[in-house]
């Protein structure tokens, strides 16, 4: 495959319940596979591929991203565009290889990893069964790009964001909501007092919102 990635396989024969997860700037392939036992106590295969780009994120140490920073900027939406295309090569090799239930489907991302997120469903909404961006934004100068279809009205969206988060402030996160309004995607908004990060209640309330989305939109509820 092109990407490195890791993966949680749940027990059983499958096909399994998915979520393609995407880290943030400076993470790694191992950075969100510890949500798994958390997600609707570990029935989710969980696939995480990491970032092609390497970053520095300190003295001797290097981390993954998407793409590059935009220093203050305006977003490289090339680079983002030429990113979610290697990962829509990646999934596409995970779906011959892996035991993934393709009517419950879901894509989350965090923060940088949920402007992939949206790029990849809000360009082909019929894919995925649910989104969920935690501590993110959409990017406005990339919408043009994504040719939204009217199928994102029946794709269910999750956005959380911590009204104390330092990195990407929840003005941000708020605008990106009214884009998604705008477009008539059906949306959970939830701002929660945190940083950056995904607190305990945040991830809870992700697990509880997924078992009544993804049963509802792939059949029968997850067992």
């Amino acid at each position: 495959m092109n990407l490195i990635h890791t993966l949680y396989q749940p027990a059983g024969v499958g096909p399994f319940p998915t979520v393609l997860t995407l880290h943030g700037r400076g993470a790694n392939a191992f950075d969100l596979l510890g949500l798994a036992p958390y997600l609707c106590d570990g029935k989710f295969m969980i696939i995480c591929p990491q970032g092609p780009l390497e970053t520095p994120i300190g003295p001797g140490a290097v981390g993954h991203a998407w793409y590059p920073m935009s220093m203050g900027g305006a977003p490289d939406v090339e680079a983002i565009l030429s990113a979610r295309q290697k990962v829509q090569v990646f999934f596409d090799e995970c779906l011959k290889s892996y035991l993934i239930d393709v009517k419950k489907l879901v894509v989350l991302g965090f923060s940088q990893g949920g402007v992939m997120a949206y790029s990849l469903a809000l360009a082909d909404p019929g894919r995925f069964s649910a989104l969920a961006v935690l501590s993110s934004w959409l990017p406005q100068e990339l919408l043009p790009h994504l040719n939204v279809p009217d199928a994102i009205q029946s794709l269910p969206a999750l956005v959380h964001h911590g009204t104390q988060d330092p990195m990407i402030e929840i003005d941000r996160a708020r605008k990106s909501v009214e884009m998604l309004r705008q477009l008539r995607v059906p949306l959970t908004y939830r701002e929660y007092e945190m940083g950056h990060e995904i607190s305990p209640r945040s991830l809870a309330e992700l697990s509880t919102w997924l078992e009544k989305k993804i049963g509802a939109t792939g059949g029968s509820p997850l067992q």
